[in-house]
């Protein structure tokens, strides 16, 4: 389905990310994933090579535009054309207002809003050159309801929403098309490592009977980024097995 198309995954070296690394090279595209450390990218890298999955590797400081934009300048010079980005590296919060230090709350901001900034305002004006491309945010179910507490997160999560649907229509005269999915509760390392007291009253509020597996959310994104959702935009696809609060 991404036959000859090259494609930018932040925070790919585990969890969702890795997993739509997998997905998207299993659909022929030439995958760079992007993680914040030399150790974690390699780890993945390595990983990948044994399952016969070829990814290239950087670890840029997301919150540093002139070195996000040396690195892309770097991709184009081996790839010659980026078709898709999924914007995916960020980080969640769960403390109370009155616990959260403003440097904690500037954080989550930093990589979870301005870092896809950075990514889209790189990769913009080549997939303009090359007349079209995908851009793709993760974004999450909390930016639709909300959560008693880490307020940062899904307030980052919102401004994600913004900016898929402003960039939508911004970047549609260009053909590059701007999506964002919204996974529900999936099982990342973070979930599996929950007490299965934790785990089953989460499961008993999903219609669907089941939290959302890493390849359900990866699957999401393949489709967006495929030319079966070519006419699809500005959209915020729930993947949530309807959890809907």
């Amino acid at each position: 389905m991404l036959e000859n198309k090259v494609a930018i995954i932040t925070g790919g070296t585990r969890g969702i990310g890795l997993e739509t690394v997998r997905t998207f090279a299993e659909n022929k595209a030439k995958v760079i994933l992007f993680g914040s450390r030399k150790e974690t990218v390699e780890e993945a890298t390595e990983k990948l090579k044994e399952e016969n999955i070829e990814a290239k590797g950087y670890y840029p400081n997301l919150n540093d535009y002139n070195e996000i934009e040396n690195i892309v300048e770097e991709i184009i010079k081996e790839y010659k054309h980026i078709d898709i980005l999924v914007n995916n590296a960020g980080i969640s919060a769960n403390k109370k207002i009155e616990d959260t230090t403003s440097e904690e709350f500037e954080k989550i901001m930093n990589l979870n809003v301005n870092a896809i900034f950075n990514m889209t305002k790189a990769v913009t004006p080549y997939m303009k050159e090359n007349k079209g491309g995908v851009i793709l945010n993760t974004s999450s179910m909390v930016s639709i309801y909300g959560q008693p507490s880490g307020a940062g997160y899904p307030a980052s999560k919102f401004a994600v929403n913004g900016l898929t649907k402003s960039l939508s229509r911004e970047l549609a005269p260009f053909n590059i098309r701007v999506n964002a999915v919204a996974p529900g509760i999936t099982k990342t390392d973070m979930v599996a490592s929950l007490p299965k007291e934790m785990i089953e009253p989460l499961i008993k509020t999903i219609p669907l009977g089941r939290i959302g597996e890493p390849k359900d959310i990866a699957n999401a994104f393949l489709f967006l980024a495929s030319d079966l959702a070519s006419y699809i935009t500005g959209e915020i696809l729930s993947v949530d097995g309807a959890a809907r609060s």
